[in-house]
């Protein structure tokens, strides 16, 4: 059997476990065992079996990754998005599309500790379509910039998809992470224009009170948790009404923290009781996982550890009312779920590795590089060409998967051509997040759905336009490479 056909019935084989739901990792790994058994043999499938998966995995850069996924799980448990969301509603509640915005925001900010785009669109799918819907957005509006805006989880350091592409590809971790924060906050930007000048016309009209009302949900519980335990402690339980809380600001029933329009000093009282803790916790983590990192006091893995500590910290202020029980509780569950997706990612690269290396030994990475290198087109054509299609990829492939199965041939073409390596993973994670809003497969679109209940084909029709805004983005990130530059540059490797 010829090389070629070995190349070609691998790749089909691989496609076909893909398509009947066969996990990635193991989908990766025995198309590259079929492939290395069909290549050169028994025995030599099996030695490369018993020392790829060890080598690979056996690397002290990657302890980075459940660091960041178990910071990640803290945060989620402290409320952190929670407190974000209530903090940016209160400031653009009055702007076009101001809860469109706030999500936007929320979505950042959260990207800034979660480091997962599945985690920041669960959790932001549970606490603001609800509160559009209320206000007046359509579903697939609502729902669509909660999926678009989760996408920057991969993007906004600190990010398992940069740290994974630099150690495959051999670049700084520290320069990688800094790499994602412009181009981070380019498409924020880009989503919160369309959003307050297209977005907001799709918006059905209410009455002030019910919008103010909508707007003020995000915020309620949380602050009726924190009233009823001051007054708890204060004694003056007797004074709460069946249906909210009373005094504290002028808020009225229900537990809606509106102002009170004639109390003279309602809008302090109310900017006071805003939760700003989840800002400062939000900063707290971004100064030490980042600052610690480019500062020198850690290394980029230890920047990671220790932000995770910061980040059980913050949980167990944040759950302290709950006693000791209720804090293990959480960091238990926390524990679990890094566990789970930890377990997950490692699957994955075993797999990549295995399948990478049946690509090496049939000469595939070689013989692209060398067919890329001859044709009579510019290098700038060509790169733009091969990242172009990364798009159908993600129409059908997992996220990590495109990940893992495209930068052994595409790092060697870019260092060729002399492209920036750093540059290159900015691309290749960008159209990743395009491909996860993607149909058929976008997998944010899925989870989105299942958590509000809006048909996936409703939420496909509201990301729509915004993936628009993802082209333009994409398009400004490949001609102007000095936006993913300019803050690697101020790091040292």
């Amino acid at each position: 059997m010829q090389i070629w056909h070995v190349v070609l019935l691998t790749i089909v084989l691989m496609f076909v476990l893909l398509a009947i739901r066969v996990p990635v990792g193991f989908t990766l790994g025995i198309s590259g065992a079929l492939g290395l058994t069909l290549l050169h043999g028994t025995g030599y499938a099996t030695n490369t079996l018993g020392s790829v998966p060890f080598a690979n995995s056996a690397t002290f850069t990657l302890t980075i990754i459940p660091m960041f996924i178990l910071m990640g799980m803290l945060a989620v448990r402290a409320n952190i998005a929670e407190n974000v969301f209530a903090v940016a509603n209160h400031f653009v509640r009055r702007a076009p599309g101001g809860l469109g915005v706030a999500t936007v925001m929320a979505c950042a900010g959260f990207s800034a500790v979660s480091g997962s785009s599945i985690g920041t669109a669960a959790t932001m799918a549970k606490l603001s379509v609800a509160q559009m819907r209320a206000a007046g957005y359509p579903a697939s509006l609502a729902t669509g910039v909660v999926a678009i805006a989760g996408t920057l989880g991969v993007m906004i350091p600190p990010s398992t998809f940069l740290v994974l592409y630099a150690v495959m590809a051999g670049e700084s971790v520290a320069q990688m992470l800094a790499a994602g924060i412009l181009p981070g906050l380019l498409s924020a930007v880009g989503y919160i224009a369309y959003i307050m000048i297209a977005g907001q016309r799709q918006v059905r009209r209410t009455d002030p009170a019910e919008l103010e009302d909508a707007i003020g949900d995000a915020q309620a519980e949380l602050r009726t948790k924190r009233i009823v335990g001051r007054s708890a402690e204060a004694g003056a339980a007797g004074d709460r009404t069946p249906g909210g809380t009373a005094g504290a600001g002028g808020r009225g029933s229900g537990g809606t923290a509106l102002a009170d329009p004639v109390a003279p000093h309602a809008g302090r009282t109310r900017l006071r009781s805003l939760p700003w803790r989840g800002v400062v916790h939000i900063a707290i983590l971004f100064i030490v996982v980042l600052g610690g990192m480019y500062s020198g006091f850690f290394t980029s893995t230890e920047s990671a550890a220790v932000g995770a500590l910061a980040a059980l910290i913050i949980l167990a202020i944040e759950n302290r009312r709950g006693g000791l029980r209720g804090i293990v509780r959480h960091f238990r569950e926390a524990l679990l779920d890094t566990a789970q997706t930890t377990s997950m990612v490692f699957f994955v690269v075993i797999g990549s590795a295995i399948l990478s290396t049946f690509f090496v030994a049939a000469g595939v990475t070689r013989a692209i590089t060398e067919w890329v290198g001859s044709l009579p087109l510019s290098p700038m054509l060509v790169m733009a060409i091969l990242l172009v299609c990364l798009v159908p990829l993600g129409m059908f492939l997992e996220s990590m998967s495109i990940l893992i199965i495209t930068v052994p041939i595409l790092y060697p073409i870019a260092e060729q051509f002399g492209f920036s390596g750093v540059w290159l993973g900015i691309m290749i994670v960008k159209l990743i997040e395009i491909g996860m809003v993607t149909p058929p497969v976008g997998i944010l679109t899925f989870v989105v759905s299942g958590i509000t209940g809006v048909k996936p084909e409703k939420v496909f029709r509201g990301v729509m336009p915004l993936l628009a805004i993802d082209v333009v983005t994409t398009t400004l990130l490949f001609l102007f490479p000095a936006i993913s530059l300019f803050l690697p540059s101020l790091v040292q490797r």
